[in-house]
């Protein structure tokens, strides 16, 4: 789909989920990526739901998207790393 048909109109509001084990490692990794492409990253951006068991976690991260370009920047490096199991 090219940006000239997507159903996103820039900028935006946009929700990111990314899902990985439970870890402090973890929770800095996704910090560090979206820090890297939004330098004014706030807090409240930011929500975490733990799975039943404790083991994995699912970070939540609005952001106010800028392109298609940038989002497809932050979803390719969270997903290029180890510890990121899932995005969505």
């Amino acid at each position: 789909m090219s940006a000239d048909t997507s159903p996103l109109h820039f900028p935006c509001e946009f929700p990111v989920k990314v899902m990985g084990q439970n870890s402090e490692e973890f929770v800095a990794i996704v910090r560090s990526v979206f820090e890297k492409h939004l330098p004014s990253l706030d807090d409240a951006a930011i929500t975490r739901r733990l799975s039943s068991g404790d083991k994995y976690l699912s970070i939540t991260v609005t952001i106010q998207a800028q392109s298609k370009e940038q989002l497809d920047r932050i979803y390719k490096e969270l997903n290029a790393h180890k510890l990121v199991l899932m995005t969505l």
